[in-house]
């Protein structure tokens, strides 16, 4: 169990986690030819947010069921209020707007796209993209990015077009440790007010053991241009556990970055996330 140095004066919410299970009622898709051997189930994840003093938590549909969101929807809804989740739409697919009104309207509060750096991914430019990002700011709901560091220019005309639009960059865009001068492709988004960032994945572009000095820096350099209102923390539990445990994603913002205050700390683990995905 994570004993906290300090005990927060607030509500922890984690905004980025995934649950499966290998269940032929919840297929994997087709393209999933390596699928997780182990469950990750919700009431796993409970165990570890109760432990560690873990609020509410925001599920991510997770790649390998595609789009087909149905298993994190179940679990939202069996887990009521623990949890709030975000799906995945077909971002090729022309009819991805109104699967996402329909996903929203089930109880999804979110969508999340992942453009690949590679030319798999250079639908992120194309004529498909201003349709749906208008329409998630129709339904007021966060459009979710996780796509390298090479991929954030590409953002740029769509968060233009979207003013009113909240928009996660998911683990500092996964930036390469020791490429600083590429997170500046990151940095230059603080210039939009409703661009949020989660300081996330530390541990996997580290090169250091824990506390992840060298990655803190990344968080360091995001915190002086976007602020603690604009950033937030995430587990990425179960994905985390190949190189970290959940009780150190934690604890490495909550205890172990020595330049945030106790202030800091309350919109980065708390009210940025609750911002952005509010929680009854």
């Amino acid at each position: 169990m994570a004993v906290p140095r300090t005990t927060p004066k607030f509500r922890i919410l984690d905004p980025h986690v995934h649950v499966w299970v290998n269940d032929p009622h919840y297929p994997w898709a087709p393209e999933t030819t390596d699928p997780p051997k182990d469950n990750e189930t919700p009431s796993m994840l409970l165990d570890l947010m109760k432990a560690n003093g873990v609020a509410r938590t925001v599920l991510v549909q997770f790649i390998g069921y595609r789009w087909d969101n149905r298993y994190t929807l179940d679990s939202m809804r069996k887990h009521r209020p623990w949890f709030r989740a975000v799906c995945r739409v077909n971002p090729v697919d022309p009819a991805a707007p109104d699967h996402l009104s329909k996903l929203t309207e089930q109880g999804f509060h979110g969508v999340r796209l992942s453009p690949a750096a590679d030319a798999s991914g250079d639908w992120i430019r194309g004529p498909l993209m201003p349709p749906l990002w208008k329409r998630a700011e129709s339904l007021k709901v966060p459009m979710q990015i996780y796509a390298p560091i090479t991929r954030m220019p590409d953002l740029v005309r769509l968060i233009d077009k979207c003013p009113e639009l909240n928009v996660v960059i998911d683990h500092m865009a996964d930036c390469p440790v020791d490429q600083p001068k590429e997170l500046e492709k990151l940095i230059a988004l603080a210039r939009f007010p409703r661009v949020f960032v989660k300081i996330s994945h530390t541990w996997s572009i580290s090169r250091q053991a824990y506390p992840w000095i060298d990655a803190q820096e990344y968080v360091k350099r995001l915190y002086a241009v976007f602020g603690p209102e604009r950033l937030m923390w995430g587990t990425d539990w179960p994905v985390c556990k190949k190189w970290t445990s959940y009780e150190k994603t934690l604890t490495v913002v909550r205890d172990d970055m020595k330049f945030l205050n106790e202030r800091d700390k309350s919109w980065i683990l708390s009210k940025t996330v609750d911002r952005v995905w509010p929680f009854p």
